[in-house]
């Protein structure tokens, strides 16, 4: 008898014990889904309408711009990103400077870009490109774009390149180096 009410008396503090642990994550996931949630909520995404972005195009500073049009919901995408922030960090002293701009709808800034940014801890600049109207921006970007992305951008002054395709990190570092010399 004695044995039964030891053994019962050790499964209730165990069940006590899960029940605590339980909650502690509970609470922590709370506490986690709270502040991702103010980021999200103080995070500040550029957005542009075409003739607002084109200027980003155009720009005579003896710079290296990289722009990479690219999605949340884009696989090669994705992917290809960590390259880009490698580009931005390696070559930031060399006069580079890369530009993320996102295709995802603006119903999915909040829930999906804004979250995604911060979760991957992206460090180059991102803005978001609002412009429905993608059969007149598009020819403007680049007369060859089919409008498939990735699609990259690379110029200096009046030196342009145009990429249709995903990159590794070698063949993007590839692309970049006529532009420095």
């Amino acid at each position: 008898m004695k044995l039964n009410v030891l053994f019962v008396a050790i499964l209730i503090m165990a069940s006590c014990s899960k029940v605590k642990k339980k909650e502690d994550l509970s609470e922590r996931v709370t506490n986690d889904s709270v502040q991702e949630k103010t980021q999200v909520e103080k995070f500040n995404l550029e957005v542009y309408d075409f003739n607002g972005f084109e200027k980003f195009l155009n720009e005579e500073n003896d710079k290296i711009h990289v722009i990479n049009f690219w999605a949340t919901w884009c696989g090669p995408c994705v992917k290809e990103l960590p390259y880009f922030e490698k580009i931005n960090e390696t070559y930031k002293d060399k006069n580079v400077e890369v530009l993320l701009v996102s295709l995802d709808l603006p119903h999915q800034y909040e829930t999906k870009l804004k979250p995604f940014i911060i979760d991957k801890k992206i460090k180059s600049r991102v803005i978001a490109l609002d412009d429905p109207d993608m059969n007149t921006w598009i020819p403007k970007v680049d007369a060859t774009w089919s409008g498939s992305i990735p699609a990259t951008i690379i110029y200096k002054n009046n030196q342009r390149a145009f990429f249709e395709q995903s990159f590794t990190l070698e063949s993007l570092e590839k692309a970049i180096k006529p532009f420095l010399k």
